[in-house]
């Protein structure tokens, strides 16, 4: 949410007209954000099964939730936002390259996919933590 309500919005206000440095830093971070993800996503798994001592933790819905994030964080790094970096190459400037170019039509609808993964992956993580307190709650 940081970086959809903060860092994209400042990068694009701070260096406009630049569209194209922008773009640049908010991919930077997304990338960031993205491998932290899944780092800490794995680190989670290997807690929780540490913790509980069996396999059958990973049998729960909020662990499914957990892999999702991770599953879903991992399809936007390594395919969709991989795809915007070749199309981004290949025009050169995205603020430069004509409306109605089908790489620039590839990479909105690239884009597009980018932030419904996104929203994906905050949808998941708010039912792993409501999942988990229920848990917890549960255990009691």
């Amino acid at each position: 949410m940081f970086l959809s309500f903060v860092v994209a919005p400042g990068a694009f206000r701070v260096l406009a007209p630049n569209r194209d440095h922008a773009g640049a830093i908010v991919g930077f971070a997304l990338t960031r954000m993205h491998l932290g993800g899944i780092a800490l996503g794995i680190v989670f798994l290997l807690v929780r099964l540490i913790r509980t001592r069996t396999f059958a933790s990973f049998v729960t819905p909020a662990t499914f939730c957990v892999v999702l994030m991770i599953a879903l964080t991992a399809i936007s790094q390594y395919t969709v936002s991989a795809r915007m970096a070749v199309l981004r190459v290949q025009m050169g400037s995205i603020q430069a390259t004509a409306g109605d170019s089908p790489l620039l039509a590839e990479f909105g609808r690239l884009h597009g996919i980018s932030v419904a993964l996104e929203s994906g992956v905050l949808l998941a993580g708010i039912g792993a933590m409501y999942l988990m307190v229920r848990e917890l709650v549960a255990g009691r």
